[in-house]
């Protein structure tokens, strides 16, 4: 007992300690971009009663679900040419911004149509045909803000102070850690303030008003780039104008728009294994692009990046159970708006306590560690659920008094910590080596092949789906999945790690088979060279 309560209080004293040196190096030039990510991280307010409407009202299958998924991540692998305009417009970046902002409120003006005006809606097109457009079209608006908010990332970072001499390497590396930290805790933030508010909003207030109040959602990055602008205008921004704007690249707008056309032609052409191919295709572009942008680092750095992408990549796109978990908690755990937005809002508080409380760990680990950890630990995180289903929480509360919720709770309130651990060493990276005329580039491509990995994973999701059929009211084969998943979610990253960690070639099999102990020593973070994400 004494040493749990050492433990506690270890843990309190280090969240403490991270939320004063979190808020001592805060900047007000790291202001603007955290609105933006804020807005994203708000979005969240309408997810719960998107899930619940999507269940009671409309007839898609777990499979289309897990299929709109794939095709709402694809506008994501648009980051590199759009990426690459923003670099080359640099001074007019708060356009993108504005298209954002109108895409959102258009996609959310749908759902007040779907949730408050349903019969008018059908006069049009079908209910399901419109949820579709709007599922993808608020995947647009956000990719277009975030490239900004990104970039904005690496300018608001200074390299010299008002004295005009330059900052060291490590205290400059050391305020990208708190940038990017910064960044997450402004998404997973906003997600925690709205997520418990939306679960029990939902109970007093109708789906359409809710949809009507998250149209202010838009607003909040639009008052990010305003504030930005005035901000440079009284010379308080750290804002460095780029060296030069770079030159319109053929290769990446080329590329760019031979992915937009194939995916419309193949998308609304119905042709079999469309998502396969034109998964495929985007991979074989965000590649193509990679080479070319990291043609100029030596090979041996060159290697390692593309080691740490390819385990990062196989880590993200690992597949889930996909919606039939969901409705299985609604249906027959009893898991109501309320209590699950209990529990997003439990998870993006810990998460942001985790980030505070891990932000040295973090840097002091390589990412090949945090993989393998974050798996395993991910592994024994779902144990729970799948003990449910198969009647854990009625023997909890027979015999200890406690059942499914106060299960879910513990298990949430175990594994968010953790939740953003892998991410923000690298988006660090990343914003460090990012050259200043096209550090919107370097972000878009490096995150557009990990962000691929959430297509893969709804691809897996699908497949997975079709194999274990789920539907609203029929959850026979859902134990088989989840421990599917959970396999999957633990050897498939742990292997990738072992084959793909950087210096892997040179070491015997023996040595390999002990990925831990090596990244402690050959994989750690060294001082990178120009460029990232």
């Amino acid at each position: 007992m004494t040493s749990f309560f050492k433990t506690i209080c270890m843990l309190a004293g280090r969240l403490s300690s991270g939320a004063v040196d979190l808020g001592r190096d805060m900047r007000w030039s790291y202001l603007p971009p955290l609105m933006v990510y804020f807005a994203a991280g708000v979005s969240g307010f309408t997810g719960i009663i998107e899930a619940f409407f999507v269940k009671e009202k409309l007839g898609l299958s777990a499979a289309m679900l897990a299929s709109l998924g794939f095709w709402a991540g694809l506008p994501w692998a648009m980051k590199m040419p759009l990426g690459h305009l923003v670099d080359r417009f640099w001074h007019r970046k708060a356009l993108f911004v504005y298209l954002g902002a109108a895409l959102m409120a258009a996609s959310l003006l749908i759902m007040v149509g779907l949730t408050g005006h349903t019969d008018w809606m059908a006069t049009m097109f079908p209910l399901d045909a419109w949820y579709v457009v709007s599922v993808l079209l608020g995947p647009i608006g956000f990719v277009l803000q975030d490239v900004v908010a990104d970039a904005m990332t690496v300018e608001a970072v200074p390299t010299a102070g008002e004295d005009g001499v330059a900052y060291p390497e490590a205290e400059q590396q050391q305020m990208h850690v708190t940038m990017q930290t910064l960044g997450r805790m402004a998404i997973v933030g906003g997600g925690a303030l709205v997520a418990g508010a939306g679960g029990w909003l939902a109970k007093t207030l109708s789906y359409e008003a809710m949809y009507w109040i998250s149209l202010g959602i838009p607003v909040i990055s639009v008052m990010g780039v305003l504030l930005a602008a005035g901000m440079r205008r009284r010379g308080r921004a750290a804002e460095v104008p780029p060296a030069g704007a770079p030159a319109l690249n053929v290769h990446i707008l080329g590329a760019g728009a031979a992915f937009l056309v194939l995916s419309l032609l193949l998308g609304l052409g119905h042709v079999p294994y469309n998502e396969e191919i034109i998964f495929c295709g985007s991979l074989a572009v965000v590649v193509f692009l990679m080479r070319r942008l990291l043609a100029d680092l030596d090979p041996a750095r060159r290697s390692a990046i593309l080691s740490i992408a390819i385990i990062i990549f196989v880590f993200r796109a690992m597949p889930g159970p996909g919606a039939g978990a969901g409705w299985w908690q609604m249906e027959r755990l009893g898991f109501d708006e309320a209590f699950m937005g209990t529990l997003r809002q439990v998870s993006s508080v810990l998460a942001i306590g985790g980030m505070l409380a891990l932000r040295g760990w973090m840097g002091r680990r390589p990412v090949p560690y945090l993989v393998v950890f974050l798996s395993l630990y991910g592994t024994v995180m779902t144990l729970p659920f799948l003990g449910m289903f198969y009647g854990l929480h009625e023997w909890t509360e027979a015999h200890f008094g406690f059942g499914a919720r106060t299960i879910a709770l513990i298990d949430t309130m175990a594994d968010s910590p953790l939740g953003q651990v892998a991410m923000i060493p690298m988006l660090a990276w990343i914003a460090k080596e990012a050259p200043s005329n096209q550090k919107a580039t370097y972000f878009a491509v490096m995150a557009a092949f990990t962000n691929l990995a959430l297509s893969a994973s709804q691809l897996g999701t699908k497949y997975l789906n079709q194999l274990f059929v789920v539907e609203r009211g029929r959850f026979d084969e859902l134990g088989m999945l989840m421990m599917v998943t959970m396999v999957l979610g633990l050897v498939l990253p742990v292997v990738a790690v072992w084959a793909f960690q950087p210096g892997a070639r040179k070491r015997t099999p023996g040595r390999r088979l002990r990925p831990l102990k090596v990244f402690s020593t050959a994989t750690r973070p060294q001082q990178p060279s120009r460029q990232e994400e």
